[in-house]
């Protein structure tokens, strides 16, 4: 599997020293048991480390600073404890260039009705103070993530949690590396783009190689690694021969072996943590890559066909943010192929030619070795499954030509009804919400691509954090999208995005 580093975030109190050593005292001494019961929470993901009082511009400007340039720090979350003047903030929070997240909550769950005084009320101002630490960020245009609850309470811990993964996304965006060998397929708009922008927006590199470039690597893998891989293959997966002669099938199997491990030995040789192909374009290779591709996705990497270069960007991003993930569900590309319009039934088969994400499966998984007419090569071994059931988000980064655009549908994914013995691609079934025809209108107005990035663990809250966090617009089709609402609020996203 591709590593995350291990990342932390700094926890930072917000006070001034109008009040006096032992408040800041207090402050700081309530900052540390929260930052510690956070950490003993497994909705925290990364470590939460406790950093000193913020007091004035001097000691906030130099924080925020040293934050930057930390390789490890992925992000500030603040407090403010008591009243902290905002204005102490405004060559910080320009200078920051690390997620922010404003953490509004207050040591004391409840009023403490029999006691309180006014040194209770100075020391624990929280309601005043984060109200105006909020202001400087709506004066200054500056994004951030607002937290809002008491600090043991489960949602409002997971919601932090939930933001972290994002704010780890957002820090390693600039490392996604995307290699492209091919172009993009002829006479496709949706999948090509600017990748100069994408590069400014987002951090992405994006780089062109010749095919022949990639197929000496895979010719170089030796008749036992791949044997040895092939071997892995056969005590992990399910075998279906569909009549053909053992040693036959396993030599479709075996250029699948080769095709994994030198792939692999190239993005590894190169630093790149994604990639896209074209069955238009193989060189000298055998097969499509297949087989070999899904158990690249599986490890991590991401994966776009037909030169699509933004969903393995988008792919390796979510990889990065359910990194971790106790009991992850998958996340992988999808690509929408036909529909169901039975009533009742309604929904979308979501497959691809062969490069569906295993993470997707639900039961067993087999391996298939099956003629495929693009390509123009032999028949490429892929992994079959059906896909998982539950609630899942499905996400398109367009290019409109002047902006990028992230949509994201909330979608439900189900069982089909019947069998499909003659189909061997995984699959998943999913029904849009809030209903097939109105989820396919709405993403058709939103100009949605018909490959997507999908998520079984993300949120999409999560989704719409990145983008804000990106300065792109988000867009999103749920359980409340009205047709009519939905293309006034495209309209208006013209005149906010738009050039």
């Amino acid at each position: 599997m591709l590593e995350i580093k291990k990342y932390k975030f700094w926890f930072c109190p917000c006070t001034q020293d109008l009040y006096g050593d032992e408040v800041l005292e207090h402050v700081h001494a309530h900052a540390v048991e929260v930052a510690a019961a956070l950490n003993a929470d497994p909705a925290i993901p990364y470590e939460i480390v406790v950093k000193p009082n913020l007091l004035n511009d001097d000691t906030i400007t130099a924080l925020f600073n040293e934050a930057n340039v930390t390789d490890d720090c992925a992000g500030i979350i603040t407090w403010a404890h008591t009243f902290s003047p905002a204005k102490n903030y405004i060559h910080g929070l320009l200078d920051l260039h690390k997620p922010l997240c404003q953490f509004a909550t207050q040591y004391n769950e409840e009023i403490p009705y029999d006691t309180i005084d006014m040194d209770f009320m100075n020391e624990n101002q929280a309601a005043h103070g984060e109200r105006e630490f909020g202001h400087i960020f709506a004066r200054l245009r500056k994004n951030r993530k607002v937290v809002f609850g008491y600090w043991k309470d489960p949602e409002v811990v997971a919601e932090l949690g939930a933001w972290m993964r994002t704010a780890v996304a957002i820090v390693e965006s600039k490392n996604i590396r995307v290699a492209r060998f091919a172009d993009t397929m002829r006479n496709v708009s949706v999948t090509d783009g600017d990748k100069v922008e994408a590069h400014v927006k987002f951090g992405w590199t994006v780089d062109a190689w010749p095919v022949n470039d990639l197929t000496p690597y895979i010719d170089a893998v030796t008749d036992a690694e791949k044997s040895a891989l092939a071997d892995e293959y056969y005590d992990t997966y399910e075998l279906i021969l569909d009549g053909r002669d053992p040693q036959e099938f396993r030599e479709h199997v075996e250029v699948q072996a080769a095709q994994e491990i030198g792939i692999e030995r190239f993005l590894v040789e190169h630093n790149y943590n994604a990639f896209s192909d074209h069955f238009g374009d193989l060189g000298d290779m055998k097969e499509l890559p297949s087989l070999a591709i899904q158990r690249l996705m599986e490890k991590g990497y991401g994966f776009g066909p037909e030169g699509d270069w933004k969903t393995p960007a988008m792919v390796r991003l979510m990889k990065i943010m359910t990194s971790g993930i106790e009991g992850a569900r998958g996340c992988g590309l999808c690509e929408d192929y036909t529909y169901n319009l039975v009533p009742g039934k309604e929904g979308i088969l979501e497959s691809h030619m062969s490069e569906v994400d295993p993470s997707f499966a639900d039961g067993k998984i087999s391996i298939r070795a099956t003629p495929l007419s693009m390509g123009d090569r032999e028949d490429p071994a892929r992994l079959i499954f059906t896909g998982k059931t539950g609630p899942a988000i499905a996400t398109s980064l367009i290019d409109l030509g002047d902006r990028f655009r992230l949509i994201i549908n909330e979608v439900d994914a189900k069982k089909v009804e019947k069998p499909m013995p003659m189909l061997p691609t995984g699959t998943v079934f999913w029904t849009p919400r809030p209903s097939l025809k109105v989820g396919s209108t709405a993403w058709m107005y939103a100009g949605g691509a018909h490959h997507t990035a999908v998520s079984f663990d993300l949120s999409t809250q999560q989704m719409v954090d990145w983008a804000d966090e990106m300065g792109i617009e988000s867009v999103v089709i749920d359980a409340d999208t009205n047709l009519r609402t939905f293309k006034r609020d495209l309209q208006l996203a013209d005149m906010v995005y738009g050039r």
